[in-house]
């Protein structure tokens, strides 16, 4: 879904306190770059690498993350987990495997919501990825305070990194959002009136009756209802009324008189 503005400033920055995006031992500058356009497409920039196996800066990343080189640009490099995460409060470790670790375990609906919460007390937080290969370290996960489970096919849990990445940024952009779950964009129209519905109700009705439609006589309560229903469902706006009297005027046109 191709849909950047760059006339658009950020709506999220490192100074907004998103949570950091710490990546253990990624292997591929392939899968850094995707994952920093997953950062980029959530609001998120503080990209922290641990010991990358092909080194840093990398071209290849560069070249997957899709216009998100501000977030590549920005990254900082350690040769530690443990100095990488030195300075954050609260460590959410993601991870598809059982650990066998004494640990609260969470979705990633449920850390978004978390997340939220823990920076709007103030506090630092970060959050770990694994390599490609076999993804965190037992020695990395124990390092956090919770672990993030995704609910996938248990048959075939495995995420790509920047997927993984994608999943938690989104969750934690969800869970501080105010937007609207559904909206209708009217641009230079508006919902029709009451009124309005009423009008072409009527004209509808009358030439129903002068094509012989609405018969017999009897049924012609529920057949109105019955239209008038699913017309109501449709949620015409005003333009919407004024091109459907227009169509049963045009249409009326060229029937001859009932007899």
């Amino acid at each position: 879904m191709a849909g950047t503005d760059r006339t658009k400033a950020p709506s999220f920055s490192r100074q907004a306190m998103g949570p950091v995006i710490v990546l253990a031992q990624p292997q591929m500058g392939e899968n850094i770059g995707k994952a920093a356009r997953a950062m980029a497409n959530f609001g998120l920039s503080d990209l922290r690498l641990v010991a990358p196996r092909d080194g840093w800066p990398n071209e290849r990343a560069i070249a997957t993350a899709s216009g998100a080189s501000h977030v590549l640009e920005q990254a900082r490099v350690f040769s530690t987990v443990e100095e990488a995460i030195a300075d954050l409060n609260c460590i959410y470790a993601a991870t598809a495997r059982d650990r066998h670790m004494v640990k609260p375990v969470i979705t990633p609906a449920e850390a978004g919501r978390r997340l939220c919460q823990d920076m709007a007390q103030g506090l630092s937080v970060g959050v770990l990825f694994g390599g490609e290969r076999a993804g965190l370290s037992n020695e990395a996960v124990v390092l956090s305070q919770t672990i993030i489970q995704a609910p996938v096919n248990p048959a075939f849990a495995s995420l790509n990194l920047a997927q993984a990445v994608l999943l938690v940024a989104y969750e934690w952009r969800k869970a501080g959002d105010a937007t609207a779950p559904a909206a209708m964009e009217l641009f230079e129209t508006r919902p029709a009136t009451a009124a309005e519905m009423q009008g072409l109700f009527g004209h509808l009705e009358a030439e129903l009756d002068e094509a012989g439609f609405l018969y017999p006589p009897e049924k012609r309560p529920a057949m109105v209802r019955n239209i008038r229903n699913m017309l109501q469902r449709a949620g015409f706006t005003e333009q919407d009324v004024r091109t459907m009297r227009g169509m049963i005027k045009a249409l009326s046109r060229g029937r001859p008189p009932r007899l």
